[in-house]
């Protein structure tokens, strides 16, 4: 019998969630996703100094937010050599709500990886779905530069990402359910809210069938996962990207996956065309607490980390000098 894991992947295309090569080599997925929280867990380990030295060595009179985007795309072609897809590169945080410097800062990250050699077809520009950034992922793709929508948490978001053509979205189910959790407290239910009950799995599912209905292209990929359940409940999917801890454990259980997700019985479900304008978008997204709260925090997160990663840069260059 199969591993899940090995019967997920007959369903399902796997991604890896980290910037750790060893990881990676021994999981072997698909592609591989980054963001700044994962690239600062990784820099920080002792075998990982070199690339961040060599980095800060080759320019070292570029800027700090030149080095790190030089530090990103170094992670993410180490990746490329280790898997047979595409990686996902994110744009700095801090530049959720700034159109023009969020499509400016994609534009040279690419640069950076087809100077090394690298297709553009194998890098996916990873940007929050704000409105902004939503925008920019519109240049990005009119450019021929593919994007991952981040940091997505409802249906008005995901309506937004592919009228703007982006090759994919990435819905936060482990977010969600982290935020339900907290609001239900002791009231909270496990059993009653696992599986296709969890929220973050109904929210994935709720884009899935509205995509597959109106015959979006926008590729899917569920991501944040909190436990192998919430995978589960979501194979089928276009893509599930998913830690090293999850995909272990996948691999260590034999079973059979059923998909749970296709795209003729989300067609049956038909939910209807919602309208897509800026006022729209800002009003259906502020009637979402869930949605409001965690995009901001999540802004907020990756934001800090950029500032940590920029502050490694800063000690690495000290130490060179």
């Amino acid at each position: 019998m199969p591993s899940l894991l090995e019967s997920l992947r007959r369903h399902t295309t796997v991604v890896a969630d980290t910037g750790d090569f060893a990881a990676l080599r021994t999981l072997q997925p698909t592609d591989a996703t980054t963001n700044p929280s994962l690239i600062l867990k990784a820099a920080q380990k002792e075998e990982y100094r070199p690339l961040l030295e060599r980095v800060v060595a080759q320019r070292p009179d570029a800027s700090t937010p030149e080095l790190l985007d030089d530090l990103l795309v170094a992670f993410g072609r180490e990746i490329l050599a280790l898997i047979p897809g595409r990686v996902s590169t994110e744009v700095d945080a801090r530049l959720s709500f700034d159109t023009q410097a969020t499509a400016e800062r994609g534009r040279g990250i690419i640069a950076r990886y087809e100077e090394a050699g690298i297709p553009r077809s194998r890098v996916l520009i990873k940007i929050a779905s704000t409105w902004e950034g939503i925008q920019a992922a519109r240049i990005l793709q009119a450019e021929g530069i593919r994007c991952n929508m981040t940091l997505l948490f409802a249906l008005p978001q995901a309506v937004a990402c592919a009228d703007a053509g982006a090759q994919l979205i990435s819905p936060f189910v482990g977010r969600i359910y982290d935020w339900y959790k907290k609001q239900a407290g002791a009231a909270w239910d496990e059993a009653a809210n696992a599986g296709a009950n969890d929220p973050g799995v109904k929210s994935v599912s709720n884009i899935y069938a509205y995509y597959k209905t109106h015959g979006i292209e926008t590729e899917i990929m569920g991501a944040s996962f909190r436990n192998a359940g919430q995978i589960l409940a979501l194979a089928g999917c276009d893509l599930l990207t998913i830690s090293p801890e999850l995909l272990t454990e996948l691999a260590a259980q034999n079973g059979e996956v059923e998909p749970r997700l296709n795209a003729a019985s989300a067609r049956e479900q038909a939910p209807a065309l919602l309208p897509c304008n800026e006022i729209a978008f800002r009003t259906q997204l502020n009637d979402d607490a869930m949605a409001t709260e965690k995009l901001a925090e999540g802004i907020r997160a990756f934001s800090a980390d950029a500032v940590k990663l920029d502050a490694m840069i800063e000690a690495a260059r000290q130490r060179a000098a």
